[in-house]
């Protein structure tokens, strides 16, 4: 059986592939984020996640590597994660109300092939009041999520309706993930 190599140590791509029957090691990848400012949130997802998975297949040559990358877009502006407090604030006033987008882009590359997808859902905020605002950023929750909130956690009571897959939201569009990895003779505990 091959090896299945995870480039990332994001808990919640960790619980879904676990969850979905998956056995695999986690390598974090040390590739490059850097891109030009003008590309789009698609784009953007889609080159991360093949610099992610192909920095570990570097080293990794007897393995199937999974690369990933999740962006929130609002009016065509990618919103990553934010530095502080203040930035967190803004950013959630700015969803406020509002449907945004979540990319991510998924690559699944072993020393023979790639292949890699972008899934796209659309989300719908309610308005927040500045209560709202501030006792969620308070529990600290939006520090280490893009657009400076998680929709699996306590995020979840800010969201109004999906238009889309969930899992894409939480950085790993499970389904359509779990195809492309039976293309490359990796399975769950489900056949497909």
């Amino acid at each position: 059986m091959k090896r299945f190599v995870v480039a990332s140590a994001s808990p919640r791509r960790r619980e879904l592939l676990l969850n979905a029957g998956y056995r695999f090691e986690v390598i974090p990848s040390d590739a490059d984020e850097t891109l030009p400012p003008e590309i789009s949130a698609s784009d953007a997802v889609n080159e991360l996640a093949k610099r992610k998975a192909r920095s570990v297949l570097k080293y990794e040559t007897d393995a199937v590597v999974l690369g990933c990358d999740t962006v929130v877009a609002l009016d065509g502006k990618i919103l990553g994660k934010p530095k502080n407090y203040e930035e967190a604030e803004e950013m959630l006033r700015s969803l406020s109300g509002r449907t945004h987008e979540v990319y991510t882009g998924v690559c699944i590359a072993d020393s023979e092939r790639e292949e890699s997808f972008v899934s796209c859902t659309k989300v719908e905020f309610y308005p927040l009041s500045d209560e709202t605002v501030r006792t969620y950023i308070n529990t600290n929750e939006p520090m280490d999520k893009a657009g400076a909130y998680g929709i699996q956690g306590l995020g979840s009571v800010l969201v109004r309706k999906l238009d889309g897959d969930y899992f894409t939201v939480m950085g790993l569009p499970v389904n359509e993930c779990a195809r492309s990895l039976a293309r490359f003779g990796i399975e769950g505990r489900v056949s497909l």
